[in-house]
């Protein structure tokens, strides 16, 4: 179905095209429930997800949460660590979920050793200051991927946009859901 998208987009418009915008369909089964916000409460989201047009692109590939310095960090779902450790200079902490999912928590210190087993909410690490682009004292990015595809963390909560695609070249509505509210 994302082929006919990009293809579609390709012949209407004759450029290249964005890449094709993931849909609820496309995802492992996950309902919403199995997964919870990595911070205590209900954080304050400073930056949402903003995917650049093309893989190579800048854009913001995760929110950023508004949090105190050293608040725990927690596991939004079950799953293994994937990385615990440093990238450029920032602890970041990544874990793979049973569905093909995996989320990235950055900049944390890390409280967990890739190979551990977490269960949703088990603390991974203490968030720390330093997150470039943050309005904030400390913010937590917080990523999503499947595969190379980077998504919406916050589909996982049932709270991700829903972006309609343009007419098909029929003229009818080919609107669908891009992050789903209900699954994944």
């Amino acid at each position: 179905m994302h082929a006919v998208v990009l293809l579609m987009s390709l012949l209407l418009v004759g450029a290249p095209a964005a890449p094709p915008v993931l849909s609820a369909r496309s995802l492992p089964t996950a309902p919403a429930a199995s997964f919870r916000w990595p911070l205590d409460g209900v954080p304050r989201v400073v930056r949402r997800f903003d995917p650049p047009p093309a893989p190579w692109l800048p854009g913001h590939r995760g929110v950023d949460l508004a949090a105190p310095a050293g608040a725990p960090v927690r596991a939004a779902g079950t799953g293994v660590v994937h990385f615990a450790g440093t990238v450029a200079g920032r602890g970041v902490v990544s874990v793979a979920h049973p569905n093909g999912l995996r989320t990235t928590y950055e900049p944390v210190e890390p409280t967990v050793r890739t190979g551990d087993r977490v269960a949703v909410g088990d603390q991974i690490g203490l968030l720390t200051a330093g997150h470039p682009g943050c309005p904030e004292a400390a913010c937590l990015h917080w990523g999503l991927r499947r595969g190379d595809a980077y998504l919406d963390p916050l589909a996982l909560l049932g709270l991700g946009r829903v972006r309609l695609l343009p007419l098909s070249s029929a003229g009818r509505r080919s609107a669908r859901r891009s992050y789903s509210s209900r699954r994944l």
